[in-house]
């Protein structure tokens, strides 16, 4: 996407008493159309997602096979409006058109007009576009064709040709470590086996802090010898979301320039039953040393963050922690598709996250972490067990993850809901994969930028 300097045919969308207007059809031969984008009272990077992303819907609903938009509206809301606007035009023009040959490829050619924002802004606009569009990608791919060491691989890709280091670990490599959480899921239930994708952007050299972005990569969950039900098998290859989106949101970090030290640890397998699979019962010592009762077997993505989630503390070094994962129905049950659940252990990370989501759009709601819930992952057998006695299966979640931060500041972004529609709740969206929490973990990563300027 790029500036465009030659004549076109103007085509105004506004929005009018929180309506859109229709475009009007319009003959323009060969040239694109101007699509000029007016704002509401309520004037949002929310806001600019959705009328933008309506916008581009709307001009290849009249045939129009290139456009030109006017960011200036967007500019009103300075970066975070430019970002707002291409992620709203790359997402409102984002087809499924998914092939064997695995391309998905948008209706519509875009450019970009008007004042009020530089070229820079552009670009890393765009490159945040792009990143979100990554994750939908990989999010979308059939699983027989992103097996889980695939995925693993496509992740480290993700970021190729930018400052970012990448390593996989394989598979003999876990169990000499000890990443019996990540090997009790993903060790013998498939010929794919495991692997740790590791990702560090180093965008602040002389600074202590690091965040660690822990994202869920189950490449595909059947939910094992605690099988799913036949409804929620559907959606099963979507279950690495939130590894697509921590590798997004470093890609992102990275081609912006972001002064901050990030790195991305992703648990990468598959949940199938096979004869050496878990079983509802059996006992394992994570990589952290807690042992571990596996009392579901479809509860399985805790237990591969819970290693990553040691990883990123004890060989990475972060100092600050948040993990992405569609980890619970629990929770798309209760707040839908329009919003992630939250659970943190510290107040002032909790209000980055506050900070964040306000640029990026994505809405987010606190779970309570109260003390009594504690005990409703209490093990008579081990130092916890994976499933909840009684219901709050979001919160018991998230407060075993906890269990494995060593106190360190950690957020939990649960987007089981988001991050997969059946139906779009806004413009920027369509069927299929969001790219959820990619531009929230960006903006979370730039306000640490202040902590590593001290």
């Amino acid at each position: 996407m790029k500036r465009y300097q030659q004549e076109a045919v103007e085509v105004k969308i506004r929005p009018a008493e929180g309506e859109y207007l229709k475009v009007r059809t319009q003959s323009c031969g060969d040239q694109p159309a101007v699509i000029t984008v007016g704002r509401g009272a309520d004037w949002s990077p929310l806001a600019c997602k959705d009328v933008y992303g309506r916008a581009v819907k709307e001009a290849v609903q009249q045939g129009f096979g290139s456009g030109v938009f006017d960011l200036s509206p967007a500019a009103e809301l300075g970066l975070p409006g430019i970002c707002a606007a291409l992620e709203g035009i790359f997402g409102g023009a984002y087809r499924k058109n998914f092939t064997i040959t695995g391309q998905w490829e948008p209706d519509m050619t875009c450019y970009a007009d008007g004042s009020g924002w530089t070229d820079g802004e552009l670009q890393t606009a765009l490159e945040l576009a792009r990143s979100v569009m990554e994750a939908r990608n990989l999010v979308n791919r059939p699983a027989n064709l992103l097996p889980a060491d695939c995925l693993a691989q496509e992740l480290a890709d993700l970021v190729e040709g930018l400052p970012v280091e990448t390593q996989i670990y394989k598979c003999p490599e876990l169990k000499e470590r000890g990443l019996n959480g990540l090997l009790a899921v993903g060790g013998s239930t498939s010929i794919h086996p495991p692997a740790l994708t590791v990702l560090r952007y180093n965008g602040a050299p002389e600074s202590s802090e690091r965040l660690g972005i822990v994202g869920k990569g189950v490449a595909v969950d059947t939910g094992g010898y605690s099988l799913k039900p036949r409804a929620s098998m559907e959606g099963i290859k979507g279950d690495m979301a939130g590894g697509a989106a921590a590798a997004a949101a470093v890609r992102a970090l990275a081609a912006a320039g972001a002064a901050v030290n990030v790195t991305a640890v992703i648990p990468c397998c598959e949940n199938r039953i096979a004869p050496d699979s878990a079983v509802p019962g059996d006992l394992i010592r994570s990589f952290s040393g807690k042992t571990i009762e596996i009392l579901n077997t479809d509860a399985e993505g805790r237990l591969i963050l819970a290693d990553g989630l040691t990883w990123a503390v004890q060989e990475e070094k972060c100092t600050r922690l948040v993990d992405v994962a569609t980890l619970t129905g629990a929770i798309a049950a209760m707040l839908g598709q329009v919003a992630a659940g939250v659970m943190s252990s510290d107040d002032e990370w909790y209000g980055s996250l506050e900070k964040a989501a306000a640029l990026s759009g994505e809405k987010y709601w606190r779970m309570p972490a109260y003390e009594e819930y504690e005990k409703l992952i209490e093990s008579d057998l081990a130092d916890l067990r994976n499933t909840s006695k009684d219901g709050c299966g979001s919160i018991t979640a998230g407060l075993f993850l906890q269990r494995f931060t060593e106190g360190l500041p950690w957020l939990h972004l649960d987007i089981a809901g988001t991050a997969d529609l059946k139906k779009p709740v806004w413009q920027h969206q369509v069927r299929g994969a969001t790219g959820a929490a990619v531009t929230t973990l960006f903006y979370l990563a730039k306000e640490m930028e202040q902590v590593s300027a001290k």
